[in-house]
């Protein structure tokens, strides 16, 4: 029988053997996230996980780069989108993929010092520098999908917050409020711009009050953006009025050049409530 073949023998044999121990070695008094568990429905996910890697893992002394990597592409998208592992720091991820990596080359020194008739030393170098090359490639692959998927959490985050903080309400059937709270950047602006015209056509409004009361500071680029959104929501048949113009938001408007013969302004939202509804 060819030696990768009876190493990889050997190694199936030890799946059980090698998951136990190498959990029971996990120091979860520094550990964090998944590691430091004691869920025991989470244990049982992180054995399975282990046991399934260790599994794929012992084919790369009997398989190709590229049908070891493919056969291992489930096991990475399974694990790059779990949630115990999106919140484990990905220095103590990484750490116990060297520590596998340590338990593979001595396990394969340990089929070395039981089977000398059939491989030899350098036998061991070939397998123990293909362990490390393999285990690279498997940790530079993790952290690039894990980069992944934490930018698409965090952009959905961005995103859930611009529309919490972008609300279109309705007051009537036809007129809404848009309450603004907060700074207002170039990117909150563009965003207010696209969500503002998107709901206003969904909810059939033809007024609509912008409170400005709770922004405290705007520069000259948000407010040329700000007042581009009352002129587009003209052009779609919707009537703008603004309340809680602060006078420096003013002041920067007047600088840009803004014509405000066009835009109705009232001092309050409670003069806009008493007078337009």
């Amino acid at each position: 029988m060819d030696k990768n073949q009876q190493l990889y023998d050997y190694l199936a044999q030890q799946a059980a053997d090698f998951t136990n121990e190498w959990y029971e070695g996990i120091d979860k008094e520094v550990s964090d996230g998944i590691y430091a568990s004691n869920d025991p429905d989470v244990i049982a996910k992180l054995k399975r996980l282990h046991n399934s890697f260790y599994l794929q893992f012992i084919h790369t002394f009997v398989s190709e780069k590229g049908a070891f990597f493919e056969n291992l592409d489930d096991w990475m998208t399974g694990i790059s989108n779990d949630e115990d592992h999106l919140h484990t720091p990905v220095y103590q991820i990484i750490s116990e993929f060297l520590r596998v990596q340590h338990q593979f080359i001595d396990a394969v020194h340990d089929f070395y010092e039981k089977n000398q008739d059939v491989c030899t030393l350098d036998d061991v170098r070939i397998w123990s520098t293909l362990v490390v090359n393999r285990m690279g490639d498997i940790i530079v692959w993790f952290t690039k999908e894990n980069m992944l998927r934490s930018e698409e959490r965090l952009n959905a985050q961005q995103e859930t917050i611009m529309e919490l903080s972008s609300p279109v309400i309705k007051l009537t059937e036809s007129s809404a409020l848009l309450p603004l709270i907060g700074e207002i950047d170039t990117v909150r602006a563009r965003f207010l711009l696209e969500n503002t015209l998107l709901q206003c056509a969904e909810k059939n409004v033809s007024r609509l009050f912008i409170d400005l009361s709770g922004v405290m500071i705007i520069d000259t680029m948000v407010a040329q953006q700000l007042f581009q959104l009352v002129d587009t929501l003209r052009l779609i048949g919707v009537k703008t009025i603004l309340s809680g113009l602060r006078p420096e938001i003013a002041q920067t408007a007047v600088q840009l050049g803004i014509d405000f013969e066009n835009v109705e302004v009232r001092s309050t939202l409670l003069n806009v409530i008493k007078e337009d509804l």
